[in-house]
């Protein structure tokens, strides 16, 4: 059951690209959270609003919808909530419908729906600038008498007529908790909701009568937007616009985060050499500076490159370049049969396999959900891109392809390189398996719009802390069992005797000897520990991929999230002395030689090898556990693991063997 409250809650509600996400940004600021839905959606945003009279409101943002008779899990989840009924989230006080003003004959039967649900409610028309500037004027006090219920211009954008919101939501300043609502509510957290009885047909001739009534356009305003939708969703100029944006974006990750990256490497350099100070030489020592700040140290200093991937995820949703994106995607999709509906889930899924997968839930086709599921982890999530910014940072920055800097075409490659992937095994599933028909779906293109920089910051600030938790919290603890594993046990006979003769060369004066000596014994205590000893039980299956042991270990414990293989390898070269103190790992591994030919280890070929893998393993146990409660069955989430390191480890050897046969390394 919902646990008691102590402040009103008002749930904001809205069809998909109206805005009410950025009008929630705009009302609670930097005081909001975002948790896992235990429900339907990917996320559930819930924040405070400060009114006023000084007094607080919580607010929730629902999931975006079309209408409240449920016909996918997303907007039963919106109704259950509005009526009280949903076990995690109690019944709101007061309802706000937000409405796209530019759209608003495709979104007044939502807001019909809401005022007539039972709850106070208050109509926002939101994005009014945006109307105003296409020639649609509104008649705002005729809309309210045709609706019953209290209606407000505003531009969340601008913060235009938020002000005026917040005081229609103060109780304190309207002296009671419903003021200007239309009175329905029954006030006991169960509205009954009167949906039953609006007959759709009967709804949409009451929306076409009011818009009649209360909508001016003046005739002209459409034309640029029509013009950019010819060029942007055009089947040749279309692709070709999409793959230049996507190849720019991505040169940009490697030339805007290199000096933050570089910044960030310095400064936990810093840190770890003021710790080796501080703290005498020893197992604890050792663990804080090798195990804890190795590990999640060289993780965040890929943060800006995440930041940078979010801020153009966030301006091209803004700017409602996204939607067409969708509809080119629309078509791809259709020849491998999966419905445009999947593109949303797919789309997510860049960031994290995880709410990919929980946002399939709004596809009502069995087989086409099971197919998405399957093809989500295909996606290159943000956990994957810490491994390829280091392999790329390490082999390939600093090289150009004509004009074009290599780092950016490769790490462009292997995004294409998972989709491509995605759809192949989408195209077999269809096919076989899991074959079907492929529904209608009609998708809405939104205007386009100037993006908001404060929506566009909360985005990049709200991902960022979520990796940011993530590194502070599986990294350190993987990083500091990975530092018991690499250390231990410390008595091996040859460790010891490198030991010991490193000390008889300090005493005898031989810095140098003794320094070699030292290094000897830390790559002998490695090779000897536990972790050494369970990679070099899997190098055999591992060395035709161009793979050595301590691959090996990174692999086996990205298993507990993919950007711990980063965190490990850090951890591995410190303990073993290979890596100098206050060298970063991008600049560690290419030094990196082969004892027995003095070769180095790692190369362009081996590097490109490693990518090709992570690009397609199933390696997030945390994806796989996902599955099997979204497909509440085994059968699918281990045929995908095991389908997908399959076709990582033949991908893998494929690519260097051929590499190998070609002379490339």
């Amino acid at each position: 059951m919902p646990s008691p409250r102590t402040r009103p809650l008002v749930a904001i509600v809205g069809s998909p690209n109206s805005g009410k996400s950025s009008l929630f940004n705009r009302l609670t600021g930097l005081r909001q959270k975002v948790a896992n839905y235990p429900g339907v959606t990917v996320e559930k945003r819930s924040g405070e609003c400060m009114l006023p009279s000084g007094s607080r409101i919580d607010l929730l943002d629902l999931p975006g919808t079309y209408s409240l008779a449920p016909r996918s899990p997303d907007e039963r989840i919106v109704r259950e909530i509005l009526e009280g009924r949903h076990a995690d989230t109690p019944g709101p006080d007061r309802v706000v419908a937000v409405l796209d003003a530019t759209n608003l004959d495709r979104q007044l039967y939502l807001a019909l729906q809401i005022v007539r649900a039972g709850r106070p409610a208050i109509v926002v028309l939101n994005l009014m600038d945006e109307a105003e500037a296409r020639g649609i004027e509104i008649d705002v006090s005729a809309l309210e008498r045709e609706l019953g219920a209290p209606v407000l211009a505003v531009s969340a954008k601008t913060g235009r007529g938020v002000d005026r919101l917040r005081a229609a939501l103060d109780p304190g300043a309207n002296g009671n908790g419903h003021a200007n609502g239309n009175g329905h509510g029954n006030g006991n957290g169960h509205a009954a909701l009167a949906l039953d009885t609006l007959d759709p047909a009967r709804g949409y001739g009451t929306v076409e009568e009011i818009v009649r009534k209360v909508v001016r356009r003046r005739p002209g305003h459409d034309r640029h937007r029509a013009g950019l939708d010819r060029i942007l969703t055009h089947r040749i100029l279309g692709p070709a616009i999409f793959v230049l944006l996507m190849a720019t974006i991505f040169q940009s990750i490697y030339v805007w985060a290199q000096p933050s990256m570089e910044l960030i490497e310095k400064g936990f350099s810093i840190v770890s050499a003021g710790t080796r100070a501080w703290i005498p030489a020893g197992p604890l020592r050792s663990l804080i500076a090798d195990g804890v700040i190795a590990g999640a140290g060289t993780v965040a200093s890929f943060l800006p490159q995440l930041a940078i991937l979010f801020f153009f995820i966030a301006l091209l949703e803004d700017t409602g370049y996204m939607a067409r994106a969708a509809f080119l995607m629309d078509r791809i999709m259709g020849t491998v049969g999966l419905p445009g509906r999947a593109f949303l889930p797919l789309l997510s899924s860049f960031a994290c396999a995880i709410p990919g997968i929980m946002a399939t839930r709004t596809i009502e086709n069995r087989n086409d959900r099971l197919t998405t599921i399957f093809i989500a982890p295909f996606m290159s999530c943000s956990a994957r891109l810490p491994v390829y910014a280091l392999l790329i940072g390490a082999f390939f920055s600093g090289k150009h392809l004509g004009p074009l800097n290599l780092a950016g075409l490769v790490l462009l490659a292997l995004y294409a390189f998972g989709i491509l992937a995605a759809l192949a095994v989408a195209w077999t599933l269809k096919r076989t398996v899991l074959r079907g028909g492929r529904p209608l779906y009609v998708m809405e293109l939104p205007p386009y719009r100037i993006p908001s920089w404060r929506s566009v910051f909360l985005t990049i600030r709200s991902r960022c802390l979520i990796f940011v938790q993530r590194a502070g919290t599986v990294i350190v603890a993987v990083s500091i069992v990975l530092w018991f594993l690499a250390t231990y046990p410390v008595d091996h006979p040859e460790t010891v005797s490198f030991q010991t003769r490193a000390a008889a060369a300090d005493a005898s004066g031989s810095r140098a000897e003794a320094s070699r000596l030292r290094n000897e014994a830390a790559g002998s205590a490695l090779r000897h520990s536990f972790a050494g000893q369970i990679g070099h039980a899997i190098e055999p299956a591992l060395t035709p991929l161009g793979f050595d042991w301590r691959i090996g270990i990174g692999l086996l414990s990205s298993i507990a999230a993919r950007e711990v293989m980063v965190s490990t390898m850090a951890t591995v070269y410190n303990l073993d002395g290979t890596a100098d103190p206050g060298t970063s790992l991008r600049e560690t591994l290419p030094r990196v030689t082969n004892p027995s030919t003095g070769r180095p280890l790692y190369t362009p070929l081996v590097a490109a090898s490693l990518m090709v893998f992570f690009a397609l393993a199933c390696q997030c146990m945390s994806t796989v556990a996902v599955a099997r409660r979204e497909t509440n069955s085994w059968r699918w989430p281990l045929l995908m693991l095991f389908s997908m390191n399959a076709m990582a480890w033949i991908a893998s050897f494929a690519f260097f063997q051929a590499g190998r046969a070609l002379g490339w390394g």
